[in-house]
């Protein structure tokens, strides 16, 4: 789980109660100070995060109130005083070093290998230093910090080497920022209770317009996305990662469906397949229900003949899809069946999703609708 300190020693004294107020509400892990005036207000489930600005720095050691002890380190020696409170036991160390030529590199990587938490500051806007210390402390117990100059910022070196720091140090501009961050380290998606639907008919539908989704990630061979012709209930669309005869495989792509069929993305939201574009997201879905956000790299939508796919989940539900009417188009099945959409039958069996509410532009609502 990602987790965010909020630096509050940049924020004007008037706007600091307000910040410490919404980061205690928003569930942020922790306040970063140089005094306990208010980390001795927090409450226990925010930690409190003391800064000192090397070690032996009686001021800030003056007071014992604190959960962690943020020292800066810019060399061997003020690492080594740490390491040895960190031999001693003391899972409060912490070290900020600030990255600014391969010896501080060198030194960031060496206290993330060692001590319970270290925070680092970049001087140049490239990641390549990051990906460095990231991989340096892949196997190390301790959790590594990185401080964010915006939260656009932030947003990539969550996503550094995939795994990204575990944890992000960023002075806010407002509340809102704070409220921003919080949504943002939700970076886990929870997986869906997928249903089995049974095919009822297949039917050939003449000319509309289809859309390829092609994904900015290596989709596997269990996984696709769900659409639907119904807000209520999806169909789990196979990608083009498993081998076609006449044509290489595309494991990013999947062809998804009619222009107007939702497409469940990230949040319990959806979108039409036509609203979708470059940059936006949608839940890579396996046929056991696991899911995670991957994003759009573009979207194509062309003419072509569809075919319409009626099913029913067990509780009597109707699900349908439109679908390009071709053999290579897929969707997929119980047991990771990849089903081409021309050879269905009466009778076989889909993987799908049921969705509780009706839409509304995407959201769930719980209103009366019908949909046929």
């Amino acid at each position: 789980m990602k987790f965010a300190w909020i630096d509050i020693r940049s924020v004007p004294a008037d706007q600091r109660e307000a910040l410490v107020e919404a980061a205690v509400h928003a569930r942020i892990d922790g306040i970063v100070d140089d005094g306990p005036e208010i980390l001795a207000t927090l409450p226990p489930t925010v930690r409190k995060v003391l800064v000192a600005k090397g070690p032996g720095d009686g001021a800030a050691e003056g007071w014992d109130g604190y959960d962690v002890l943020l020292t800066d380190v810019t060399d061997n020696a003020g690492l080594a005083t740490l390491q040895g409170r960190a031999l001693e036991g003391r899972d409060s160390v912490a070290a900020h070093v600030p990255v600014d030529d391969d010896a501080s590199l060198t030194l960031a990587c060496s206290a993330a290998r060692a001590l319970p938490y270290t925070a680092v500051t970049f001087k140049d806007p490239t990641k390549i230093p990051l990906e460095i210390v990231i991989a340096a402390a892949d196997k190390a117990p301790g959790q590594l910090i990185c401080r964010a100059d915006s939260l656009e910022e932030a947003k990539i070196i969550l996503d550094v080497l995939e795994k990204g720091s575990e944890g992000i140090l960023l002075a806010p501009a407002s509340v809102a920022e704070v409220l921003e961050l919080a949504e943002l380290l939700q970076t886990d998606t929870p997986p869906l209770q997928l249903t089995e639907l049974t095919v009822e008919s297949i039917e050939h539908s003449g000319l509309g317009d289809r859309v390829c989704v092609d994904t900015c990630s290596y989709l596997h061979k269990d996984e696709g996305i769900l659409v639907g012709s119904y807000s209520h209930g999806f169909i789990l669309c196979s990608s083009e990662t498993h081998p076609l005869p006449y044509m290489p495989t595309r494991p990013f792509r999947v062809n998804a469906g009619a222009l107007q069929s939702y497409v469940l993305g990230t949040d319990n939201r959806t979108n039409y397949l036509s609203e979708l574009g470059a940059g936006d997201t949608v839940l890579a879905v396996s046929t056991t229900g696991r899911t995670r956000r991957v994003v759009v790299g573009r979207v194509k939508l062309e003419s072509r003949p569809l075919l319409t796919i009626k099913t029913r989940a067990e509780d009597g539900t109707l699900v349908s899809l439109a679908v390009q009417d071709d053999w290579h188009v897929r969707v997929l099945g119980p047991g990771d069946a990849v089903r081409n959409v021309t050879e269905l039958k009466k009778g076989e069996k889909l993987m799908g999703y049921l969705a509780t509410d009706q839409r509304h532009v995407g959201w769930p609502v719980g209103e009366f609708c019908v949909e046929k």
